[in-house]
């Protein structure tokens, strides 16, 4: 990174940071309070709004949302007559799986072969780590030259809503210029990247019912209607031999026009098991980028361990739905469902309804703000150029900004770059982008407080 006041600054600011990301990782903040405590993600909440009162935020609030749980919400005066720029990033993390799995504990920051391990350390407590980071540069070098409002979702890993439904019920809170959504990624560590696209989501819980209790599978198995069974050619159903998403009247063919992402660079980063193919066709980004992907998140049927020789009388799964820009996600959802109910066999009885949903995202690339990053990124990143991507994964809060705030540019940048692990086991997060996007972002607001 070539050297500047404000490089100089974040590379100075870098051990606090740690510190500061040791302390939010240790709140087990998982917005499903049926498993984790609700006072983990209120400890985490309260963390956040006190970062923001030390760096002399003012109308620092922890919103209660209605979807029961809390986002935190603060103000940073500019100049007068400045522009506004709204900083997301969320609080709340993903459940850690299997803590057996983890090679150190999930919730203790660990550093090891120089990255930082633990649950929300890229995905999304490193972004609200970014921010503050990039806050302090420019108040240690000039000031901040922009209004800014940060806002730190609490349930952005359960798409419960709450902090959506509060933002169109209070519209002028979030107002901004442009919008800095924190919880992107970039393409590979190193190469700066800002998302222009999002996939949206739906997720469709299924339920089949055949018998009113479980049968002897000797005794009555062969004629009996097994409800797992069904369930099984149900969801078979949504994939075509070679794998790719097949739901009646949902288009696959869409083509993803950018950047690319070479095969076995993607094998690499989603650590594929030699000799096991990928699924679908097209090229790697228009299957994870430009297209409908379905995944069965979980079934509910018997564990191997402890099943009896029984024909099921009941069974259930849970179904996600990625649909690409272009896709309105409650039409897709509604036709998942018909698909669903249409491929029961047997006669089956069977419900469906809709447990979640959020919109996909397309950025308007041409705006000011995006030469203003570009800038800032040529600076922290000196060797590269940013670059524009897709991403499969979902924000529902982008649409819900855009359709409140039509003329804020909207970015998307982040932590979450393939090594980072979201979502999974060993999560992690680069010190190293930590502390060249937090650059950025401090340039950025410099730069586009100028234009």
């Amino acid at each position: 990174m070539s050297s500047n006041p404000v490089a100089e600054t974040v590379a100075s600011l870098l051990p606090r940071a740690k510190a500061e990301l040791a302390e939010l990782v240790a709140f087990k903040s998982v917005a499903d309070f049926a498993q984790f405590p609700k006072g983990e993600s209120e400890g985490a909440a309260n963390w956040v709004a006190d970062a923001l009162r030390a760096e002399d935020f003012t109308d620092v609030a922890v919103l209660d949302t209605p979807d029961g749980t809390q986002s935190v919400y603060g103000c940073l005066p500019g100049p007068a007559g400045a522009k506004t720029v709204l900083l997301y990033a969320h609080y709340d993390v993903q459940p850690p799986l299997d803590e057996a799995a983890w090679t150190t504990p999930p919730f203790e920051l660990t550093e090891r072969d120089g990255r930082w391990y633990g649950r929300g350390a890229a995905d999304c407590k490193g972004g609200v780590i970014m921010h503050l980071l990039a806050l302090r540069a420019l108040k240690a070098n000039g000031g901040v030259p922009v209004n800014v409002k940060v806002i730190a979702e609490g349930s952005e890993e359960m798409g419960t809503g709450g902090l959506e439904r509060y933002a169109e019920q209070h519209p002028e809170l979030l107002a901004a210029d442009v919008i800095v959504i924190g919880d992107a990624g970039n393409f590979r560590v190193g190469l700066p990247t800002v998302t222009t696209t999002l996939r949206g989501m739906t997720m469709v819980r299924i339920q089949i019912d055949t018998l009113r209790g479980n049968l002897h599978s000797g005794q009555f198995g062969g004629a009996a209607p097994d409800a797992l069974a069904a369930l099984i050619r149900v969801l078979d159903s949504l994939r075509a031999e070679d794998g790719s998403t097949t739901v009646d009247g949902l288009a696959p063919e869409t083509r993803w026009e950018g950047l690319e992402y070479d095969e076995q660079q993607f094998r690499t980063d989603a650590k594929v098991l030699d000799g096991v193919g990928l699924i679908g066709d097209g090229s790697v980004a228009d299957r994870i980028w430009a297209r409908p992907a379905v995944t069965v998140l979980g079934i509910d049927c018997p564990p191997v361990v402890g099943a009896t020789p029984s024909v099921q009388a009941g069974a259930r799964a849970l179904v996600s739905l990625r649909v690409p820009p272009g896709v309105d996600a409650a039409e897709a959802g509604k036709l998942l469902q018909a698909h669903l109910e249409a491929h029961t066999p047997w006669g089956a009885r069977v419900r469906t309804e809709t447990v979640g949903q959020g919109q996909p995202f397309r950025a308007d690339t041409t705006s000011p703000a995006y030469r203003a990053m570009a800038d800032a990124m040529a600076v922290a990143y000196p060797d590269e150029t940013m670059q524009y991507a897709g991403q499969g994964g979902s924000i529902p809060l982008c649409n819900t900004l855009a359709g409140l705030y039509p003329q804020a540019e909207i970015l998307l940048i982040g932590l979450s770059e393939p090594e980072a692990q979201i979502h999974a086991v060993n999560e992690s997060v680069s010190p190293e982008e930590l502390e060249r996007l937090s650059v950025a972002e401090a340039l950025f607001l410099r730069n586009y407080a100028a234009g």
